[in-house]
């Protein structure tokens, strides 16, 4: 069964006349399959989810900003802040849906499952919370859960997918990511991890028909660009999602960081595609799967000190951005064959002076791989 109400999910439509309104941004909107995505995304992600101090602030007002802003990628996960994120995206959405400023269908509404999302404030003891939450409600047994908050069985996505949708507030989700799948990769060796996201794919294409989302994917730290261990082949996951999915499966996108420091997607040969080494960028397009990047801004820690003239003269040869934050930003926007690249903030002021890049067009090829001889 196919999602029947379109109207709960993104549209072609609807991210097409969401993108008209922005009319005047250059090069800002880019379209894969069939919908219009902003080439920036907002995230929400905190680092040290324990800190009291990851609570005294909110993104409400920041995600208002970034759709207001031309922005139409929201992305999210279950553990992030342990669900409080979820929760004011789903305030700041209420709050824009009624006041008629955005309409579901234009907005492309992502979250992930995997890690153990515990709750705030916090309890007690987690691991008395995990055995009531998870292991005697037969989500998972012990074994299944991985350095006491990393667990991937089907039962315990569902439920966490289906938690996540209740703090977002809407019916389904536009993408929904397996989170750091690498994180039991060690553990299980190559042969059980493939076993394991087979029977994990095999229920997300359920999940897809019953509407919990429209598309899945696999999202990332080091999995995909690792040498080591930790290396999860991109070709893979397309053969099982076809094994399980059919042609039409619904394993669409993979989710992986990228930003001036960390630039291994696009330099690295980590993939094979027909026994042909390549990069995951190369990888990804020869299987027809969009990359959509994360990390941007490498939690501010690219501007310890400036970038060179060089590097923003490569950049931005107009000389009309203002700052290395829109430069790191026009740096993975201009990167060939992104979709979108994430980046968290919560001051509306900050969101605004980002999207000041649509003023401009992305940096052409030709200029953009000038940069790797700098």
């Amino acid at each position: 069964m196919e999602i029947d109400n379109l109207m709960s999910v993104a549209t072609t439509d609807g991210t097409y006349n969401f993108s008209k309104r922005f009319s005047n941004y250059k090069d800002f909107f880019i379209k894969h399959n069939g919908l219009i995505f902003s080439k920036l995304g907002i995230g929400t992600f905190n680092k040290e989810p324990y800190k009291e101090e990851n609570y005294v602030f909110e993104y409400i007002a920041g995600i208002k900003e970034a759709i207001l802003n031309g922005i139409n990628l929201i992305d999210t996960a279950s553990n992030y802040r342990y669900g409080q994120s979820e929760k004011e995206i789903g305030v700041a959405l209420k709050e824009l849906f009624d006041e008629s400023k955005v309409k579901r269908e234009e907005l492309i509404i992502c979250s992930k499952g995997g890690f153990i999302s515990l709750s705030y404030p916090f309890p007690k003891n987690p691991y008395i919370w995990i055995e009531e939450n998870i292991i005697k409600t037969n989500l998972a047994n012990s074994e299944d859960i991985e350095l006491d908050q990393h667990c991937m069985t089907p039962d315990f996505l569902e439920w966490s997918c289906k938690e996540s949708l209740k703090r977002v507030g809407v019916d389904s989700f536009d993408i929904y990511y397996l989170h750091n799948p690498e994180m039991q990769l060690l553990k299980l060796k190559e042969e059980a991890f493939y076993k394991k996201i087979e029977k994990i794919f095999e229920r997300f294409e359920k999940l897809a028909d019953e509407g919990l989302f429209r598309y899945y994917g696999v999202a990332v730290w080091n999995g995909f660009i690792s040498k080591e261990m930790e290396n999860i082949s991109l070709e893979k996951l397309v053969h099982i999602a076809k094994k399980v999915g059919g042609e039409n499966h619904r394993f669409k996108y993979i989710q992986t960081p990228f930003n001036m420091a960390k630039t291994d997607i696009y330099t690295m040969p980590t993939q094979s595609v027909n026994g042909q080494s390549c990069t995951l960028l190369q990888s990804a397009y020869r299987l027809g799967i969009g990359v959509i990047t994360s990390s941007s801004l490498l939690q501010m820690n690219l501007f310890h000190k400036s970038f060179s003239a060089e590097t923003g003269a490569v950049l931005d040869n107009s000389m009309k951005l203002e700052s290395d934050i829109q430069l790191a930003l026009q740096f993975v926007r201009s990167t060939p064959s992104i979709i979108s690249s994430l980046f968290g903030s919560k001051v509306p002021v900050h969101i605004r002076h980002n999207c000041k890049i649509s003023t401009i067009k992305s940096t052409p090829q030709s200029r953009y791989n000038l940069l790797y001889r700098l």
